[in-house]
């Protein structure tokens, strides 16, 4: 069957499923994160330099 042959209804309906399978798999695939040791996004006014964010920001 072909996804745009599906009703509209039926197409939101294998969004939502395929949403919450894929939420499902990455929370039980990944690490638990750590928010003691995690580097503040934003460090405004705090004297300690930012390293979280985008990928390529200067080091």
């Amino acid at each position: 069957m072909h996804f745009l042959s599906l009703s509209s209804s039926q197409r939101k309906a294998v969004f939502w499923i395929s949403l919450s399978l894929f939420l499902v798999w990455d929370f039980t695939s990944s690490r638990p994160v750590d928010l003691r040791n995690e580097p503040p996004l934003i460090a405004a006014g705090s004297g300690q330099a930012a390293s979280g964010g985008h990928c390529s920001m200067a080091k």
